[in-house]
């Protein structure tokens, strides 16, 4: 059974413990239910296929089936639009030849780079494969950390909120975001199973932290598009951001990231006035290889 294969097991039969049966649009049988979530051949109904045709699956058959199947499958695992996509993904039906042309490293153009330094009263980010964190204004730097003081390899999203204390003390609902991190990265796994850089990565973070490591296990998925931030901030305390995210059309694999803030909320004068500071808070600094 291939990475891939053993992937698309875990979430399928991770997925099927959490459908509530009384939602499912099931009737009831009679049958006492010995662990929680569907039968297989609940889910192999609710799908349209024969139970031995989905136990296949989830034992990580080599099978390929058509997409209107697994959008059946989703629709019987309930679903929502990142995990629906993260199926699609395990079980191969997107163009898994582009990504890996796509695995070179990615650079900045200078159009997206001056665009970013426009953005100068906002904070705004550019993440590329894995969360790497290819460029970052000078709010953001304020307002999260100064990335382009870690080494170049370093420079991860996902890797900084877990092993960077000061993370851990900005972000108020720092285990929601943490969380929401790990799901992401599961995201971005699931679409390019072979990329090494991407294993390296989840391998350092499942050893080196406790909470990656069990979120990491759920297997749950999660594509950022849009959300809320609650930070306490070192230097100009509590505030809250919005967020959203950009897809570029010309840039694949690349997001950005924008913050702002409510017009003449606390959260608006805390960043403007973090905006007219002119140092950073000295206490925040990177620190993404602090040992756990």
């Amino acid at each position: 059974m291939v990475a891939a294969n053993r992937e698309l097991a875990d979430f399928l039969r991770r997925n099927r413990a959490q459908v509530d049966p009384s939602r499912a649009g099931l009737p009831p049988d009679g049958r006492v239910r010995r662990v929680p979530g569907l039968r297989r051949e609940e889910v192999a109904r609710l799908a349209g296929v024969s139970t031995d045709y989905y136990a296949r699956l989830e034992q990580g058959r080599r099978i390929v089936p058509s997409a209107a199947v697994v959008a059946a499958i989703g629709r019987a695992l309930a679903l929502d639009a990142a995990g629906r996509a993260h199926l699609e993904d395990l079980f191969g039906l997107t163009a898994a030849p582009a990504r890996r042309r796509d695995r070179g490293v990615q650079r900045v153009r200078p159009g997206l780079r001056q665009l970013l330094d426009s953005l100068d009263g906002e904070p705004a980010l550019l993440l590329g494969r894995r969360t790497d964190v290819l460029a970052a204004n000078r709010m953001a730097g304020a307002l999260f950390t100064d990335f382009d003081r870690m080494p170049a390899t370093r420079r991860n999203y996902a890797r900084w909120m877990f092993l960077d204390e000061d993370a851990r003390s900005l972000f108020v609902d720092w285990p929601d975001q943490a969380r929401a991190a790990v799901e992401s990265l599961r995201f971005e796994a699931g679409r390019d199973p072979d990329d090494r850089t991407t294993a390296e990565l989840v391998a350092e973070l499942r050893e080196r932290s406790r909470e990656f490591d069990l979120w990491w296990e759920q297997h749950r998925v999660h594509q950022r598009t849009y959300g809320s931030k609650r930070l306490r901030h070192p230097l100009v305390g509590e505030l809250t951001v919005e967020y959203e995210t950009l897809a570029l059309p010309g840039d694949p694999g690349t997001s950005l990231f924008l913050y702002t803030t409510e017009a003449g909320s606390p959260s608006r004068r805390a960043m403007d006035l973090l905006a007219t500071a002119d140092v950073q808070h000295q206490g925040h600094r990177p620190g993404p290889d602090t040992e756990r």
